[in-house]
């Protein structure tokens, strides 16, 4: 029989960081370029990073006292969501989160990871959520989708902690320095931020008269209501933030604030005379979230901030799919060396900041490039070819359509929901699903961390 060349090193842990140097197992060919004519595959592992599902808006409806609230910023009351207070999973947004876990099952009893008999296949699962309502929420609801007849433990960090793997900063882990950020960030936009205001005139129209209830176009526009705040004409500049968002861009933050809630409106099924207070679709709710994603884009995927924000988060990613393929335990992975389906659910700046930090891209029908949608998950599949052993590492993008939110519509292998296969920049190869050597996902991996951002903390 012909051997196969392995590669050199085992992995090597480094005191302040990750130093990965990947030994595979004994059989593994060299990695092939070139388009694979047929998928000889078998999935070993599959980790999905998702979003929470669809839920109440971020701000209040009235004045609590201080800080901004919805009312002031329309010249109409924002309509309300079938369950009270802010950042709330809502019913229709937990069943969508099932429908979507019930998908995740199909496909993986396909695969054969699952073996539709839930409470063997619970011991291989590993979930993970932030310790919040809205989020653990959207975990028991994948969970009651994905594995209906067993009960899945949720790791979480109680607060006062701080879970590291979202959230390095505050628990330390990272150290952001604001005045790089501001820099970093000011540097992407020509340090001229009020630019953005040209870029994004025909945005920023449909939103102001969206929010003060008149036909985007109509000239002169109208005077802002008495006593309302016109978000769209507060000066976008960048400025020191905070933990949450690194840096201040003025006018843009109040504006993702005013708008966050048309998604959520269209996608929870309200009826259309409240989505916008009947005038948006589908179509122009993506438009105007073009605003919205330049937030998490400058905030998230600026290549200093995905550094210090994301680095950690990929690091356990990396060594969790490591684990798997050598069989051998690894600090900093998350589950055991068994662990099969490994399923995070957190926000969509841990998405956007993680994708930023690879240079992972995706489009899917009804959305923006790279959106994070509610309940919508970068999936990284641990795959080994049956005819050379090699392990690789595929990559795609899963989310409901914004249809599919708003109608609760079942997905099945037949009728799934939206699927972007995802290129691997420096690592993928030309084949359809972009397929990359767990090697060479290592190495780009490792040129992106900043070890310093990084912990090994299980």
């Amino acid at each position: 029989m012909k051997k196969t060349p392995r590669l050199m090193k085992p992995f090597s842990l480094s005191v302040v960081g990750l130093t990965l140097a990947l030994a595979l197992p004994t059989g593994l060919a060299v990695a092939q370029s070139g388009p694979q004519p047929t998928d000889d595959t078998q999935l070993k592992q599959v980790i999905i990073f998702g979003r929470h599902g669809v839920r109440t808006p971020n701000l209040p409806y009235n004045s609590t006292g201080s800080g901004l609230y919805l009312d002031a910023l329309s010249a109409l009351p924002f309509p309300a969501f079938s369950v009270s207070g802010v950042v709330t999973l809502t019913p229709n947004g937990a069943r969508n989160e099932t429908l979507l876990g019930g998908y995740f099952r199909l496909w993986l009893t396909k695969e054969g990871l699952l073996t539709g008999k839930d409470s063997a296949d619970a011991s291989f699962v590993y979930l993970r959520a932030i310790d919040t309502p809205l989020i653990v929420g959207t975990a028991q609801a994948f969970a009651a989708g994905f594995l209906p007849a067993a009960t899945i433990n949720i790791n979480s960090i109680a607060p006062p902690a701080i879970d590291a793997l979202f959230d390095p900063v505050d628990a330390g882990v990272a150290h952001l320095d604001y005045r790089m950020a501001v820099a970093a960030v000011n540097g992407r936009l020509g340090d001229t931020p009020q630019s953005m205001a040209f870029a994004y005139a025909p945005e920023l129209a449909l939103t102001r008269s969206v929010l003060f209830n008149y036909p985007v176009g109509q000239t002169p526009i109208p005077p802002i209501p008495a006593g309302k705040l016109d978000v769209t004409s507060i000066p976008m500049e960048v400025t020191t933030g905070n933990s949450t968002l690194p840096v201040g861009l003025g006018g843009l933050v109040e504006i993702a604030a005013a708008i966050d809630p048309f998604v959520m409106e269209y996608a929870d099924g309200l009826p259309l005379s409240q989505v916008g207070w009947g005038q948006l679709t589908a179509g122009s709710i993506s438009q105007i979230y073009r605003l919205y994603d330049r937030l998490l884009d400058l905030e998230f995927r600026t290549p200093y901030l995905a550094g210090v924000q994301s680095s950690n988060l990929a690091s356990h990613i990396v060594r969790t799919m490591v684990q798997a393929a050598t069989g051998n335990s690894m600090t900093g992975a998350l589950g055991n060396p068994s662990t099969k389906m490994v399923v995070l659910v957190g926000t969509n700046t841990n998405i956007v900041g993680l994708a930023g930090l690879l240079h992972l891209d995706w489009q899917l029908p009804g959305y923006q490039p790279d959106v994070a949608a509610p309940s919508g998950a970068l999936v990284f599949e641990l795959r080994q070819s049956m005819r050379t052993g090699e392990y690789l590492v595929r990559a795609s993008y899963v989310s409901q359509t914004m249809d599919q939110l708003r109608n609760q519509t079942g997905l099945t292998l037949a009728a799934p929901p939206a699927i972007a296969p995802v290129f691997i920049p420096g690592c993928s190869t030309r084949n359809a699903t972009f397929d990359c050597t767990l090697a060479d996902f290592v190495t780009v991996s490792k040129r992106a961390i900043d070890p310093a951002s990084a912990d090994k903390v299980n």
